[in-house]
């Protein structure tokens, strides 16, 4: 099931064990993450744009939350390291990061709704 998932992109099995592999519930997850998604890279960019290290981690950090309870591996590493360099006050490396960290949550996103279409035979 998990063959074009690797680890390094979804722990499906943390996952699947915090969530009883419960396919609605999955669902329901994969479906608040995109809403909030949205949102939460949006701000990144906002404040990547303009500057504001103090929103840029505030904002990687909830990120990093939420793509964590999700088991995403590489998009919390992302999120962490753009949080950290943020909050040090690196913006010239926290664009780059906020660049790499869209890449990871988009695969990262692709892998969760593909094992939640999986889960719930679709």
């Amino acid at each position: 099931m998990a063959a074009d998932r690797p680890a390094s992109v979804l722990d499906e099995a943390g996952l699947l064990d915090r969530i009883g592999g419960d396919a609605e519930f999955l669902r329901e997850l994969a479906e608040m993450f995109q809403d909030q998604r949205v949102s939460l890279l949006e701000q990144i960019r906002s404040a990547a744009g303009a500057g504001d290290a103090e929103s840029l981690a505030r904002a990687a950090h909830t990120l990093k939350g939420c793509v964590g309870n999700l088991g995403a591996v590489e998009a919390f590493q992302s999120a962490l390291r753009l949080e950290s360099l943020a909050r040090s006050g690196q913006l010239r490396e926290a664009r780059q990061a906020a660049v790499e960290l869209e890449s990871d949550v988009a695969r990262f996103e692709q892998a969760l709704l593909r094992l939640a279409a999986e889960l719930s035979g679709q």
